[in-house]
């Protein structure tokens, strides 16, 4: 692993595999790159990988104040520009990490070849701000431990625990994040909706929902497949954490749907 400045920002990240091919994973709001430690070694055989703590998680430099998402979308592109990676890449990304990488394919069309996305996060319903802006404050003022038992239980349910040292770790590390970068974060989401510019979107799209994810369920993932022109849908038996709890699922899925897509 390693640290570079680029776009203003120090972040944290880790390259590995071989070929001309590469794979961007980019992970959920509270993760880190950790969160694709299982993920990466099944898909480093295929090309290269590239992960990266984002603006303000995991070991990458904290933020204060506004963010947006296109602070986010350039901070990958210039990562990018970097690591001196050519060509086209495709992006996987969970919950946040999915809107990253939908508005990465809106705006870096040039760039990305196709993209992965698990219970994407692509804005709050209007209705349900005040009380996700509430949440946001009392996390800022009482650290991350005012949430953990609500995120623990919507985000990783009891069925997926059949680890209890895999489940313990994650949720250390969860606990490990700034608070204010993570209200930053969780206010950027709040505040965007993407769900007017998906239908720009011209690479192959897979959206896939976890069956068990009770953040954002089926329900909230189906609808965004449908705003993007020939999306493929598809849920599989996980969690909102689906890269730590079923790390060979979703392998396989990406690694199949890259398969069909020649990307």
């Amino acid at each position: 692993m390693s640290f570079i400045e680029v776009n203003g920002v120090g972040l944290r990240y880790a390259l590995s595999g071989n070929g001309e091919r590469t794979i961007v994973l980019i992970h959920e709001m509270g993760g880190a790159l950790e969160s694709w430690d299982e993920v990466a070694p099944r898909l480093a055989a295929r090309g290269r990988v590239l992960r990266y703590d984002t603006r303000g998680a995991g070991l990458s430099q904290k933020v204060r104040g506004p963010l947006s998402i296109d602070t986010m979308v350039d901070d990958l592109d210039a990562l990018l520009d970097a690591l001196e990676i050519k060509g086209k890449v495709a992006v996987a990304g969970i919950a946040v990490g999915g809107a990253i990488a939908l508005h990465a394919a809106v705006r870096l069309q040039s760039r990305v070849s196709a993209v992965i996305v698990t219970s994407p996060a692509i804005g709050i319903a209007p209705e349900r701000r005040p009380g996700v802006l509430a949440r946001v404050d009392a996390i800022e003022r009482g650290g991350m431990q005012s949430a953990v038992a609500d995120s623990m239980t919507a985000g990783y349910p009891a069925e997926l625990r059949r680890d209890p040292a895999r489940f313990a770790a994650f949720r250390a590390r969860w606990l490990g994040n700034d608070p204010a970068s993570y209200a930053a974060i969780y206010r950027m989401l709040a505040a965007m909706d993407l769900s007017t510019e998906l239908a720009a979107i011209t690479c192959p799209v897979l959206v896939v929902g976890g069956s068990l994810d009770r953040v954002r369920p089926p329900e909230l993932a189906e609808p965004v497949a449908k705003l993007i022109p020939g999306a493929r849908y598809q849920v599989v038996e996980s969690g909102h954490y689906m890269a730590v709890q079923t790390p060979e699922l979703l392998a396989a899925t990406i690694a199949a749907f890259l398969d069909v897509v020649g990307a």
